[in-house]
């Protein structure tokens, strides 16, 4: 393996690892952006262009704004910053 497989599985584990111990979810959806772009480029490694296109299309973006969506209607985003601004 090269230095360029290495250093896209040490980021994949790294952003499993940042997902699973992340207690904001507004981070951990950032995190999961993250994964679903460097899994892309992994399969435009592997020559496989098609996948990465709809890992790309559907695992960075679709559901990264459904996710958002649904955030921001169950009000976990506001419910943040209202917490926040209690603090000061």
């Amino acid at each position: 393996m090269n230095f360029v497989n290495l250093a896209l599985l040490g980021m994949l584990v790294v952003c499993a690892l940042a997902v699973s111990f992340t207690k904001n979810l507004l981070t951990s959806l950032i995190v999961y952006m993250a994964y679903s772009l460097i899994m892309a480029v992994i399969w435009m490694l592997l020559e496989s262009p098609d996948l990465a296109i709809t890992e790309a299309a559907v695992g960075a973006g679709i559901t990264s704004v459904l996710f958002f969506v649904t955030l921001k209607k169950i009000h976990a985003l506001q419910g943040d910053r209202d917490h926040e601004q209690a603090q000061k």
